[in-house]
């Protein structure tokens, strides 16, 4: 079989260019039949926005399948594996739930309930984990009761950690971007590299996920025109979680013992990206610590796990000072370390500078952290293509011009004049124009309690 690259790239532009063209229209039916919430106490945008984007990212999930039939070194995938077929019916199904809790608010035991049968019904169809590779052990194989629940559990687990990052506008989108990417190297290593066709199917979800989530940016990014809703984090959160099931539980590491010297060797070679993609730990590591901390910090309350806060590690950013696009990158780069860095490490786990290129940049990663007042500067050759404010000479123009003129003192000195007061927003007006970040805590306290009416 040839290189299938081009096919990838072919099925991955498919599938931007649907779900961007399709996005659009889905926002002008959102507004049409009010899939608009009010602000709510936890929410950072404060303009009506509409949801419904995941309407736009299924139908990219739909066009990328069916483009991915026809080309030639992809059309093995839906000839040797049902597993295709398998996310679809999972997809739809958890597709559908998220796009009636965006527009009626369906309780969130109900989508919990949507949430376990939708992994049901990919196990029923053969998208389950069939066994485990456990260091110092070996390959152990799983009943069928096993390998069932554990595929629910993974389902469930990734879908409610993608959903719950999803607070920020461009935020999970682009998380679960960089997350398929970096999974879809490990995927591709697997299939073209060792030759295992195995791995082709979840090869195939990484390429069609990145495509969903690349088209839908552009409409996201912030100010945002269109949120995903709860049809959209769903959705991208079991796709995610399809990819790992297949690759973890259906690739056999015997066929990577001729390559790394007997089973236990392939065991241990495939651990650090194995037993991550299994809890998940690494690919979807920052959902799944927001997650984690959610439960803790509710139940740790006497609320409920599934009650809303503003909690959350986004949140936390805008409180210590960052912007929000700057809190949006701070966790791009983060979760960008965390996924290709466990994946080159399965790749040379030996090698010492990789560990030293982790660490290094983890370091850069807490200095960004720690000064949020601080804003880079562009070098004067790539101003052109960077946002105005990152340009020196634009702001120094702007500053000029915008400067007022003082008023003049006895002795004939210049005074500063005293800054214009600045109007309040209009919350309550509504707007579809998109989202803008908070300002600072102060301006909001009556914000800060979930029962508050805001």
């Amino acid at each position: 079989m040839g290189q299938p690259v081009r096919d990838y790239l072919l099925t991955l532009c498919a599938t931007a260019a649907v779900t961007y063209l399709l996005t659009g229209p889905v926002r002008k039916f959102a507004i049409a039949v009010g899939a608009m919430p009010a602000i709510r106490a936890r929410d950072v945008h404060r303009e009506p926005t509409p949801r419904l984007g995941g309407i736009a990212m299924f139908g990219g999930l739909c066009a990328g399948l069916v483009v991915a039939a026809h080309l030639f070194n992809l059309t093995s995938v839906f000839k040797l594996s049902n597993e295709p077929r398998a996310l679809l019916s999972g997809a739809a199904l958890i597709w559908l739930i998220g796009v009636l809790d965006d527009k009626f608010e369906i309780d969130a035991l109900i989508k919990l309930g949507g949430q376990m049968i939708a992994a049901a019904v990919m196990v029923i169809q053969g998208l389950t984990i069939l066994w485990l590779p456990i260091p110092g052990v070996g390959t152990v194989a799983l009943t069928q009761w096993q390998g069932t629940l554990l595929t629910v559990a993974l389902v469930v687990i990734t879908i409610n950690a993608v959903n719950f990052v999803d607070g920020l506008d461009g935020l999970a989108a682009g998380m679960v971007c960089i997350a398929s990417a970096a999974f879809f190297i490990y995927a591709y290593r697997l299939w073209y590299g060792y030759g295992i066709e195995e791995a082709a199917p979840a090869t195939l979800f990484a390429v069609i996920l990145m495509g969903m989530c690349l088209g839908f940016l552009p409409h996201n990014m912030h100010p945002a025109r269109i949120f995903m809703g709860d049809s959209g984090s769903m959705l991208i959160g079991l796709v995610l979680a399809a990819g790992a099931i297949s690759i973890t539980g259906q690739v056999d590491p015997d066929r990577l013992g001729i390559f790394v010297g007997g089973e236990r060797g392939a065991t241990h070679a495939m651990l650090p990206v194995f037993i991550p993609l299994l809890l998940p730990l690494t690919i979807i590591a920052i959902p799944a610590a927001d997650l984690v901390l959610a439960i803790v910090r509710r139940t740790w309350n006497g609320q409920s796990p599934f009650a809303a806060d503003r909690g959350h590690l986004h949140h936390r950013l805008l409180e210590v000072g960052h912007s929000h696009s700057r809190s949006v990158l701070i966790m791009y780069f983060w979760s960008a370390l965390i996924a290709f860095g466990a994946v080159g490490y399965s790749v040379h786990s030996a090698s010492l500078w990789i560990v030293l290129v982790i660490v290094g940049l983890s370091a850069v990663g807490l200095v960004l952290l720690l000064m949020p007042r601080f804003t880079p500067r562009a070098p004067r050759w790539a101003e052109s293509f960077v946002p105005p404010r990152y340009r020196r000479r634009q702001r120094s123009e702007e500053g000029d011009a915008e400067a007022p003129q003082g008023q003049q003192g006895l002795d004939g000195s210049e005074m500063a004049s005293p800054a214009p007061e600045r109007a309040p927003v209009a919350v309550g007006v509504s707007g579809v124009n998109g989202a803008t970040a908070i300002g600072p805590r102060s301006r909001f306290a009556d914000r800060d309690r979930a029962d508050s009416p805001r």
